[in-house]
């Protein structure tokens, strides 16, 4: 379910809630391999589905940074902020990577409005991204974003 806010003005108010949760994702050896060829880790515990049956997994692996970039899938399905001219990723703080996503293991974010400041013509919003693995006690990926949303 998504975060509705009318403005980005009203995220003020929000500091410290949960913003919700996306949609579950499933991360096949497909989305993993095309990851792979984007960036050139062709590292047997992403690819080798067979090397990979000895490793320490058990299987392939997602790339960490392979689930980092769903952040930027997840985030529109936790918030949505209304009233503004464009919003843009300034980046991110405290990423860690706590526990491996297993080839088809579902993974989906969960959001938390950690910060909101006004800077120049924009407000600034920190949201910490967590990534679940489905049945998995430990997250995949824990992220504090970084957003700027301009007023319409």
């Amino acid at each position: 379910m998504t975060t509705v806010f009318k403005s980005p003005l009203d995220l003020e108010a929000a500091v410290g809630q949960n913003l919700g949760s996306s949609e579950w994702l499933t991360i096949d050896q497909a989305r993993i391999n095309l990851f792979a060829d984007a960036t050139g880790d062709h590292q047997w515990i992403h690819v080798d589905p067979e090397k990979a049956k000895q490793g320490s997994f058990g299987c392939t692996i997602a790339h960490g940074y392979l689930t980092l970039s769903l952040v930027n899938m997840f985030l529109p399905q936790i918030v949505d902020v209304q009233g503004i001219s464009m919003g843009v990723n300034y980046g991110s703080d405290k990423l860690r990577f706590p526990a491996p996503v297993k080839v088809n293991s579902r993974v989906r974010g969960v959001g938390e409005l950690i910060a909101v400041e006004q800077i120049k013509n924009a407000v600034q919003a920190v949201i910490r991204v967590t990534v679940e693995i489905e049945g998995e006690d430990r997250p995949a990926c824990v992220v504090d974003t970084i957003s700027r949303y301009y007023p319409a």
